[in-house]
C-alpha cells in the first residue's frame, strides 16, 4: 500500500509539471490553446482515474433495468399455488409463440421465468400433451379440449383463444399428439383418432342408413349427441385375447406404437412416410379403400408395401463415385395408393402385430421422432428405425442410419462384466433418447444410472458435451448413481427418476423420486432440467444450454420441487368433480417451452 501510493504521488508531481509546461506553450502559441487545454483536462482525468482506490466491497449503483428485472423476478409465484386462495394452477414458461402453454394472453411470445397460470385455476388433469402449434389435455371427467394456433380456425390470432371441448364421452386417460393428428387412449382400451384442426373435425353430413342396417347401429351406440366431431376408432387387424385390450400408445412423427394388458406389441401406420426409416418394424398391411370408389368391384382393402428408404435405395447417401448407375430407382411406396390422401384420419383404422415381436411379452413402448423402442419383461431393451445420429443405442460401431428389425440394445459395455444390467424405463423425443439401467453388482447394491444417446449437440446428452451423434449410451451426470437413506429399510437406496419428458427440440425433465425413502417430512420431488435453452425453456431466465443435469430453481428463491396434495377439482366446463382428490404435480418438455400441471393420481 505505501509502495502504491509513492507510486502515484510521483505521477502527480511528473503530471503536475507537465501540465504547467504546457500551459506555458499555450500563452506562446495562442491557435492551439484550446486543443492544448482539452489534452489537459484528459490527462487530468486519467490522473485521478489511477489515484483513486476502489474496493471490491464498494457499492455498485444498480441499472433501473436491472432493478425492474429483480422486482418482477420477486413477484413471481411459480409453485402452482395461487397466492391469495390457496387454490391449484399449472406453471408454464418458454415460447409461447404459437399460444399453446398460455392461450389467454396472445401477446406473449415468450414467458422468461416459470410463472403460474391462471387458465388451468382448480383443474387436475388425466393427461396433458404438447405439440409446436398445438396441444391437448384430459379433463377430470375423461374429456378431451384442445387449444393453440394449429387448432383454431380463428382468423384473428390477437384474441384470446382457451381450450375447447371436442372429444367427450369416451373415458380417455391417455393422449398422444403429431403435427395433424390426436391419438386418445380410453380407460376400456379403445384407441380414437382425430383431426388436430377444428376445422377438419367437422362432421360430413349424414348419409341415410341402408335397409339391411340394424337399430343397433354406430349412430345409437355413440349418440348424435356425443358425437359432436369426426373421430373413429383404430382397432386391431387381428381379434384381441379374452380381456386384453390397449393399455398404453406412443407416437412417433408418422407411426404410433400400442401395447395390450399381455404384452403384445401393434404398430400403426398413419400415412405413406410411416415406414421410411423402417420404424414400424414391418411392411406390408392393408388400408380400407376410399369412399369414394365407384368401382362394385374394387375390394374393400388395399394392400400395401412401404419399403424403408435405405433398402429400397442402399446407395442414396454414397458419393457419386462409389455409387453404381442405375436406371431407376424403384419405389418405396406402392403406387396403387397414390391417389389416395394419406392425410386423413381414416387413412388406416387398423393395428398390426409386429412379426419379430410375437411371442415376447413387452413391458413398456417409447416412440421417437422417426424411431421405435420395448422393453421385454426381463429388462432387456430393443430398438428400430432411424440411427442417423445414434438414437437407437446400439454403439459407436455402428454406422447404419436404419434399423429395420428390432434389435437389442446392449447397456452394459461400460461396467464390469460381474454387475448385472436391466432397462427398466426408456424415453425418446426426436432423436434424443434416455435408458434407466437398474445395476446389481456381486455384492448385492444397487444403483441407477441413466444412459442417453443420439443428437445431442445443444447438451441433451446430460454428460457435460455437446455432440451431434452418440450411438454407444453415455451416463448423464449428477443424476446417476444417486443414493439416500431409506426410512423403512435402514440402509441407503438408489433414487430413481419417477417421470421423464424428452422434447422433440432437444431438452428434457426429469423428476427425481427424492420422495419415495424419505420418510413423512419429504416435501417432494426435485425437477431437473438439462439441454437446449433458445426460448428459456429450462427456466433459467438465460438462453444458454445446459449440458449437464441441473436442478431448476424457482425465481423466487428455492429449489424446483413437485409436490403432493388433496384439492378440490374441477373439470375444465368449471364444474366442481370432487374435493379432496389426490393430485400431484408432472412435468412435461414441449416444443421449445415447458408446463407443470397437477395430475390426478
Amino acid at each position: 500500500m505505501f509502495k502504491r501510493t509513492a507510486a502515484q504521488a510521483w505521477r502527480s508531481r511528473r503530471l503536475h509539471s507537465h501540465l504547467s509546461y504546457t500551459a506555458q506553450a499555450a500563452r506562446a502559441r495562442p491557435g492551439r490553446s484550446a486543443v492544448i487545454a482539452s489534452a489537459g483536462a484528459t490527462a487530468g482525468l486519467l490522473w485521478y482515474s489511477f489515484s483513486t482506490t476502489i474496493h471490491n466491497d464498494a457499492i455498485i449503483t444498480p441499472k433501473p433495468e436491472d432493478i425492474f428485472q429483480s422486482i418482477r423476478k420477486a413477484s413471481t409465484s411459480s409453485t402452482g399455488i395461487t397466492e391469495n386462495d390457496d387454490s391449484i394452477c399449472a406453471v408454464v414458461w418458454g415460447s409461447n409463440q404459437y399460444n399453446v402453454i398460455n392461450p389467454n394472453e396472445p401477446g406473449v411470445q415468450r414467458v422468461q421465468y416459470p410463472v403460474n397460470a391462471s387458465w388451468l385455476k382448480d383443474v387436475a388433469l388425466r393427461d396433458l400433451a404438447l405439440h409446436e402449434r398445438h396441444a391437448a389435455c384430459v379433463d377430470a371427467k375423461g374429456d378431451v379440449y384442445q387449444w393453440g394456433d394449429g387448432f383454431s380456425s380463428s382468423t384473428s390470432k390477437s384474441e384470446p383463444q382457451g381450450p375447447k371441448l371436442t372429444l367427450r364421452g369416451q373415458n380417455i386417460i391417455q393422449l398422444q399428439l403429431t403435427e395433424s393428428r390426436i391419438y386418445a387412449l380410453s380407460a376400456s382400451g379403445k384407441i380414437y383418432v382425430i383431426a388436430a384442426n377444428a376445422e377438419q373435425q367437422q362432421t360430413p353430413a349424414p348419409k341415410s342408413p341402408p335397409a339391411s342396417m340394424s337399430w343397433w347401429g354406430p349412430s345409437w351406440l355413440w349418440g348424435e349427441e356425443g358425437k359432436t366431431i369426426d373421430f373413429t376408432e383404430i382397432a386391431p387387424k387381428q381379434k384381441l385375447g379374452w380381456g386384453e385390450r390397449f393399455v398404453s400408445i406412443s407416437a412417433g412423427r408418422n407411426h404410433l406404437l400400442a401395447l395390450t394388458s399381455s404384452g403384445r406389441t401393434l404398430v400403426h401406420p398413419m400415412n405413406k412416410n410411416a415406414n421410411t426409416y423402417g420404424q414400424l418394424g414391418l411392411r406390408k398391411f392393408d388400408i380400407p379403400a376410399p369412399p369414394n370408389s365407384t368401382d362394385i368391384v374394387s375390394p374393400t382393402r388395399v394392400p400395401v408395401e412401404l419399403v424403408p428408404k435405405a433398402e429400397a435405395d442402399p446407395f442414396a447417401t454414397a458419393s457419386p463415385f462409389s455409387r453404381p448407375a442405375v436406371l431407376s430407382v424403384p419405389p418405396s411406396t406402392s403406387t396403387n395408393i397414390d391417389g389416395i390422401d394419406d392425410q386423413h384420419i381414416r387413412f388406416s383404422d387398423s393395428l398390426f402385430e409386429i412379426p419379430s415381436l410375437k411371442g415376447i411379452k413387452v413391458s413398456q413402448i417409447a416412440a421417437g421422432d422417426r424411431s421405435s423402442f420395448v422393453i421385454t419383461d426381463s429388462g432387456r431393451a430393443l430398438g428400430w428405425g432411424a440411427n442417423e445420429f445414434g438414437q437407437i443405442g446400439l454403439g459407436g460401431n455402428m454406422t447404419l442410419g436404419t434399423i429395420i428389425l428390432p434389435t437389442e440394445v446392449v447397456l452394459s459395455r461400460n461396467v464390469p462384466g460381474s454387475v448385472r444390467t436391466r432397462c427398466i424405463d426408456i424415453s425418446a423425443g426426436g432423436d434424443l433418447t434416455c435408458f434407466v439401467a437398474e445395476r446389481t453388482d456381486g455384492e448385492s447394491l444397487i444403483y441407477v444410472d441413466l444412459l442417453t444417446c443420439g443428437n445431442g449437440q445443444w447438451g441433451g446428452l446430460g454428460n457435460n458435451l455437446y455432440s451431434n451423434a452418440q450411438g454407444n449410451p453415455v451416463r448423464a451426470k449428477n443424476i446417476s448413481g444417486l443414493r439416500e437413506y431409506n426410512e423403512d429399510s435402514r440402509s441407503m437406496s438408489p433414487i430413481l427418476p419417477h417421470a421423464i419428458s424428452v422434447s422433440p427440440t432437444g431438452h428434457v425433465l426429469l423428476t427425481l423420486d427424492t420422495q419415495a425413502h424419505g420418510g413423512p417430512g419429504g416435501l417432494g420431488r426435485d425437477l431437473v432440467a438439462w439441454g437446449t435453452n433458445h426460448d428459456y425453456q429450462l427456466g433459467t431466465g438465460k438462453r444458454s444450454s445446459l449440458p449437464v443435469p441441473t436442478t431448476l430453481e424457482r425465481p423466487e428463491g428455492g429449489r424446483f420441487i413437485l409436490g403432493q396434495r388433496k384439492a378440490a377439482v374441477r373439470d375444465l366446463a368449471g364444474k366442481v368433480w370432487k374435493k379432496k382428490v389426490e393430485v400431484e404435480q408432472c412435468a412435461v418438455a414441449g416444443y421449445g417451452n415447458s408446463v407443470i400441471y397437477w395430475k390426478i393420481k
